[in-house]
This record gives C-alpha cells, structure tokens and sequence, in this order.
C-alpha cells in the first residue's frame, strides 16, 4: 500500500475518534454533573532508512537522517474535572459538591459508585437515592412526617418532624476522593467506578482537608464550554478534510503511475 494512504488513513480515524469525544461532550452540556471528556494522540513508530549521525563517507555524518513517520493513533481519553457553574434549585435534596470530592453510591451488586450529580429523591421506604433508585452511602432514612430537611455544608442531615420543636439527626453525608480521578472508570449514569489508576477511594468529611463543602438546593452543571467545543468542532473538521485530501493525492499518484508505466 502506498506509505502515504496507511499515514492518512490513520489521521482519519484519528479525527473521527477526536470528533465522537467532542460530540459527547456537546450532547452532555446540560447534564448535571457531568465531566468533558478530551483524546490524546501520540505519533506511531517511525520507518528510519537512515540513522541521524550515520557516516555518509569518510569525513561527513547525516545531520538528521531519513526518519519516516507513519501516522498517529489515540492513546487515551482523559475526563476534566474542574468544577461546573452552580445552579440553584428549588428541591431541598439537591446538593452540589463546593470543591473535590464525589457522593458515593450503592449499586445492586453491592459495589459503591461514585457521582458528582447531587440530585436526590426519597424513595417510598424514606430512603435518600439518586434518580436512578441508589441508595446514597452512607445510607440515609428519613423519618416519617417530615416537613423539612436541612443539609449542612459539612454534610450534617437533619430533619424537622412535623408535632415535634426538635430537629432530629437523621445521619452525616460522607464524600470520597482519589489521588487520580481522571482514572476512574465511567459507566454511563452520571457514576464512575474506582480502578487501578485512580487509587482507591479516601472519604472525608465535606468542608475538611481537600474535601468541597455541600451546597444545598444547588446543583453543579457540566463544564462544557459550547464555545470551545465548537472551535475544537471546526479545527477537526479541517484536519479531517485535509487528510482526506492526503488520500485523493495520493489516489491521484498511484493513478497517473498506472496510465503511464
């Protein structure tokens, strides 16, 4: 195959790959909580039919020799998370996470996932689970005839009991971090599973040492810029065309070669 369709057609997969992250990214821009994904590349191996500083003859060394480069491939795709604007909602389980820090979950295997969407429910046992049903851990019931309920930014839960002047303690909110979260393994569902690479999880209490303080009646948004997705959208839409062009050039050689030999 001609050298230079195998390099182009891999700057083709390349963009495609780029383009599926930002699209993802554009069609998350108002889910709550939700993390920019962003795609790193790195040149593939190179073909060097002449080693830089190789003796040419007797008194003369290649500056830098023949090195052909043979294309490019992704080799990761990496979440940001920095923190997304805060909006205020009405819902008194609406919570949002002031800094780092994940809410932490149980799935039905047993298993903990972890989420910055701080939005939650009660369930009809009084139990506080996200919008898929999970149960926050630690696990949380609030009480019957309850007619109101007050989070504390160090994540202190209390609830007022309608025939009673005291509020009750319902529990304490728990937050968990890792020591690299761009590791965590996402899932779909606003929620992340711990990995190798991201360490295992460290839980703290909201509001101390690196943990965020809890906001509530607020929820934190996406950190997708529309503007900078849009930009990436075009800069990768004409290096997509470019290295198409590659491929007709190249179509266009092997042609003209065919005709003429």
């Amino acid at each position: 195959m001609q050298t230079s369709l195998w390099v182009s057609k891999t700057g083709l997969a390349a963009m495609d790959a780029k383009l599926t992250t930002i699209s993802n990214n554009l069609a998350n821009v108002d889910t709550t909580g939700f993390k920019k994904d962003r795609i790193a590349f790195q040149d593939l191996f190179y073909e060097i039919q002449t080693q830089p500083g190789a003796r040419l003859d007797q008194q003369n060394d290649s500056p830098s020799g023949i090195q052909l480069g043979t294309g490019v491939r992704v080799v990761g795709t990496q979440k940001v998370f920095t923190a997304g604007d805060t909006q205020t909602t009405s819902n008194q389980l609406d919570m949002a996470i002031d800094g780092q820090g994940f809410f932490m979950l149980e799935l039905p295997n047993g298993e903990t996932a972890y989420t910055r969407d701080g939005s939650f429910q009660v369930n009809a046992d009084g139990v506080i689970v996200n919008a898929a049903g999970l149960p926050l851990q630690p696990q949380l019931t609030v009480p019957d005839n309850t007619t109101a309920i007050t989070i504390g930014t160090d994540g202190l839960v209390t609830a007022t009991v309608s025939g009673e002047s005291e509020a009750q303690t319902v529990g304490e909110i728990s937050l968990a971090n890792f020591v690299n979260p761009a590791g965590l393994e996402a899932t779909g569902g606003n929620l992340y599973l711990a990995t190798e690479a991201s360490g295992d999880a460290v839980e703290g209490v909201p509001g101390e040492d690196a943990f965020g303080a809890l906001k509530q009646y607020a929820l934190e948004n996406s950190n997708v810029s529309v503007v900078e997705e849009m930009v990436d959208m075009i800069a990768t839409q004409r290096a997509y065309e470019m290295n198409a062009k590659v491929v007709s050039a190249s179509d266009e050689m092997l042609q003209y070669v065919s005709q003429n030999m």
